[in-house]
């Protein structure tokens, strides 16, 4: 009898684990681009924080290439401060932008330097101004890019470094370009990184992954800004319950320990 239970739950157990990797291999192979495989960013630990030289040249990176189509709405300029640059540093960066303000006393708009507090410029003056310079489809913003997407930071970097030829059978519309990691396969925006494209401050090669990462890191940063903080605060608030949960079970013992160690005599 128990044998018969035995072979049956065998039996149950592996038709399950047959179904499971069934619709597992079918849920793969029905989606419309490759999944991108986990890269291991340095600021993915637990306590682990960003990596500070990173951010600075992914954020050089997105200035000089991906300012020219995408825009960073989340941010302003002194969230940078102490971040990527130092506030004079920054100030200076945003002097060099020209922003719309006013009405002034005659009830006119004007144009000003860039303060810190503004938001990093926009590439188009509107969204119609965005679809018109890209055949009708809008840049996205990439303030919470690497939120937006599944397994954001590691598409994002596979997106940047995964351009290649067309497979053959492969029908490709004009404008648009071949990406694995793009739902569909077909993309408009042309690969936008090229070896050498940039030259980092600190004498980094700029080559298409190094450039990658960095701007991966920056826009995983941008979309978190409080990143640091958060796991610092969680660290410390960890610490503070552990010793509270010390101190109550110490005390506890030290309340209950001459009841429990009393001894009870009965006087006939």
């Amino acid at each position: 009898m128990l044998a018969r239970v035995a072979l049956r739950t065998a039996k149950v157990a592996g038709a399950s684990a047959l179904t499971a990797g069934v619709m597992g291999g079918v849920a793969m192979a029905s989606d419309d681009h490759v999944p991108p495989i986990s890269y291991g960013f340095s600021h993915d630990g637990i306590l682990s924080a960003f990596d500070s030289s990173s951010v600075r040249r992914g954020y050089q990176v997105y200035k000089e290439v991906c300012s020219t189509c995408h825009s960073l709405e989340g941010i302003a300029f002194r969230n940078l401060v102490g971040v990527t640059h130092t506030e004079e540093q920054v100030k200076t960066f945003a002097a060099e932008v020209d922003v719309e303000d006013g009405p002034n006393d005659e009830g006119e708009m004007f144009e000003r330097p860039g303060k810190l507090s503004d938001k990093l410029p926009k590439p188009y003056a509107n969204d119609e101004a965005g679809r018109a310079a890209n055949n009708g489809a809008l840049p996205p913003d990439l303030t919470l890019m690497t939120k937006a997407r599944h397994d954001g930071q590691n598409y994002v970097f596979a997106l940047l470094t995964g351009y290649c030829e067309e497979p053959a059978g492969k029908v490709m519309l004009p404008g648009l370009h071949y990406n694995p990691y793009f739902g569909g396969g077909a993309i408009g925006m042309p690969a936008p990184l090229m070896d050498g494209q940039v030259e980092y401050e600190d004498g980094t090669p700029a080559t298409v992954c190094q450039m990658a990462k960095d701007v991966t890191t920056f826009l995983s940063w941008a979309a978190e800004p409080e990143h640091d903080q958060r796991k610092k605060m969680g660290m410390q608030w960890f610490t503070a319950m552990c010793a509270m949960a010390v101190a109550a079970g110490y005390y506890k013992r030290m309340r209950w320990s001459p009841l429990k160690t009393r001894k009870v005599s009965y006087i006939n």
